[in-house]
């Protein structure tokens, strides 16, 4: 990066975290705003300048709750559909209530593709 080739390490791991307090205390600020703005516009206000217009947009999941879907389905059919949840199984592991080796050697990686934009100018 331009301006930064003559720092030394020190002074570049004080920059990173200078930028990352940064960008955190930013992100929290937003966070903070975008939730009084979303609840005005759920209380009916309304919301613009002259760049932008806020808007509330509504998205729905499906979801079916275990209880239910077993009593309906049977304990099998429950079974077949279940989904493990990633950062919950690590946390029993590090919890001490599963077995992390066994964790770990069960664990199966999936990849996705995702659609990456490269600047042609670099």
């Amino acid at each position: 990066m331009e301006g930064t080739d003559d720092l030394s390490l020190e002074e570049l791991l004080e920059r990173y975290a200078t930028l990352r307090d940064t960008i955190l205390g930013l992100e929290a600020e937003r966070d903070e705003l975008g939730a009084r703005v979303k609840a005005a516009l759920q209380a009916g206000q309304q919301a613009e300048t002259d760049l932008y217009r806020a808007t509330l947009k509504v998205s729905r999941r499906i979801e079916y709750p275990l209880e239910r879907f077993r009593e309906v389905f049977g304990d099998a059919a429950a079974l077949e559909v279940a989904a493990i949840d990633r950062r919950r199984a690590e946390a029993l592991a590090k919890a001490g209530d599963l077995d992390g080796e066994q964790l770990r050697a069960l664990a199966v990686v999936k990849e996705t593709q995702a659609l990456v934009l490269q600047s042609k100018t670099r």
